[in-house]
This record gives structure tokens, C-alpha cells and sequence, in this order.
């Protein structure tokens, strides 16, 4: 028996990715919710550097880091491709992934930050926002014609970012200055094949609208 445990969040982007990786897999796995108030000891063992979730534990090896943690899942067990075949579509998922890692910040301090900072934020996501709708032009995903690498890097676009502007009432992403990357999210949101990995949106909803109107006015 393959011993397969995820340390994670419900609501994290970072972990969902992972559980996503697991699921096209179809690895049985052991998912251990953590709490990043109380940090629970087998995190910090697990992940002593970073001390934050994800951490797949696989055969009692801890894997940090999120994307590093789907290619591992991609190398390492039977099932549906997740990086594409192609060593130059690799390296573009590859390339595309990093980004996002990269450059999604200001687009979620858009929704949190206040005033002036807010306004900065949103400038800069708005610069990151043109880049992704202009490789998305006339592609309905980011590298070839099925979910992959490079869309489970983007998945906090696909639902967190809609979720984010429905809980605090800032919207980003709209079809008039986005369409290709709107067409994407619907995509991502509306695939028979991916709808099973997706989280419940009405929970989303529900835990970061008392995240926003919990935080400082």
C-alpha cells in the first residue's frame, strides 16, 4: 500500500493544486488539515524551512513546495500525463507556471490592501493581468488542448480570484479588458472533466466574505 499523506488547507490555492495532481492521478491519500495559528509539529517537522502547507509525504518523505510537489506527483505515479510530452510544451508550462508563482502578489494585495496601496496593487496586476490575456489568445488553455501543468499553476485565477472580488466587492478581471483570460476561467470552471477537482465555491465564499469583513477598515 502506498503511503500518501497531504498536509494542507481547505481554502488554499497552493493546496488544492496539489490535491488536483492527486486526483487525475488517482492516488489514495491521506489529507491532514492543518492550522497555520498552531502550527501542528509534523508540519514543522515536515517543513522546517518554509514551515507552511503544502507538504505531500510520500513513504515518509516530505516534498515541499507546491509545483514541485505536482511534478513529483506527475514522475512518480501511474496516470494522466500533467506535464505535456513534448520537452519544448514542457518548458512552456514550465515558464508559465514559474509566472504566476512569480507575479500573482499584487493581484491578491488588490483585494486586501486599502487606499493608495490598494491602488498601486491594482496597477500592477492589471500590467500582469494584460500579459496572461495576451498569451491566452486564440488558445483555450495555456499549453495544449488539455488541463495541465501550467492550469493548475493558475488555478487561484480560475476560482480564488472570482471569489476574492464577490467577498470584497473589488472586481479585477472583467470580459472588456480580459476576454481571453475570462474564456479561460469559464474553461476551467465549466470542463465535465475538471468540475470533480474543483473546491466548493458556495464555501470559498462563505470563509473569506468573514475574512473581509472581519479585517480593519
Amino acid at each position: 500500500m502506498v503511503d500518501v499523506k497531504l498536509l494542507g488547507l481547505w481554502y488554499s490555492p497552493f493546496s488544492h493544486r496539489v490535491e488536483w495532481a492527486l486526483k487525475i492521478k488517482g492516488v489514495e491519500y491521506e489529507y491532514i488539515e492543518d492550522d497555520l495559528h498552531n502550527k501542528s509539529s509534523l508540519l514543522l517537522e515536515s517543513n522546517p524551512i518554509h514551515k507552511k502547507v503544502p507538504v505531500l509525504i510520500h513513504n515518509g518523505k516530505p516534498i515541499c513546495e507546491s509545483m514541485v510537489i505536482v511534478e513529483y506527483i506527475d514522475e512518480t505515479f501511474e496516470g494522466p500525463s500533467i506535464l505535456p510530452k513534448d520537452p519544448y510544451d514542457r518548458a512552456i508550462a514550465r515558464f508559465w507556471a514559474k509566472f504566476l508563482d512569480d507575479k500573482m502578489a499584487p493581484v491578491g494585495k488588490s483585494f486586501f490592501l486599502k487606499g493608495e496601496e490598494q491602488e498601486k496593487a491594482k496597477e500592477e496586476a492589471y500590467e500582469i493581468l494584460k500579459i496572461l490575456d495576451n498569451e491566452l489568445k486564440d488558445k483555450k488553455l495555456f499549453v495544449g488542448d488539455k488541463f495541465g501543468f501550467a492550469d493548475i499553476a493558475a488555478n487561484f485565477m480560475g476560482i480564488w480570484v472570482g471569489v476574492f472580488e464577490e467577498a470584497s466587492g473589488v472586481v479585477l478581471v472583467t470580459s472588456e479588458k480580459f476576454p481571453n483570460l475570462c474564456a479561460w476561467r469559464d474553461e476551467y470552471i465549466n470542463c465535465s472533466e475538471n468540475k470533480e477537482y474543483l473546491p466548493p465555491r458556495n464555501e470559498l465564499l462563505a470563509h473569506f466574505q468573514a475574512r473581509f469583513q472581519a479585517a480593519p477598515k
